[in-house]
């Protein structure tokens, strides 16, 4: 048993995590960031879950690339093969859900 509350969360650098679960290949982590990450796209589904902050999340759809802000406890789904980055504005912290050794 574990509780982890999200504003005592912060990491050395940014999107460094805490992994919460791993469960039949999905892992479940928590990272804190105040830095972009780079455009890529995973190798499975990813739920991304913003806990704290707000992030403008960045994909690309049909060639065009797309732009939404995310608030605290809105979720953005990448479908496999869905290229995105998160961009925080400020401190953010952030609950992923993805495939075990995804990027």
């Amino acid at each position: 048993m574990e509780i982890i509350r999200r504003k005592e969360f912060q990491a050395e650098k940014a999107w460094d995590s805490r992994e919460i679960a791993k469960m039949n290949g999905i892992t479940t982590r928590i990272h804190w960031t105040d830095q972009p990450y780079k455009w890529h796209v995973n190798d499975g589904e990813e739920v991304f879950v913003v806990l704290d902050g707000i992030v403008e999340m960045n994909y690309r759809m049909n060639g065009k690339i797309e732009t939404t802000t995310l608030n605290v406890g809105d979720v953005f789904h990448a479908s496999v093969g869905t290229e995105h980055f998160a961009e925080p504005k400020g401190e953010a912290r952030i609950l992923v859900v993805e495939k075990e050794g995804s990027v």
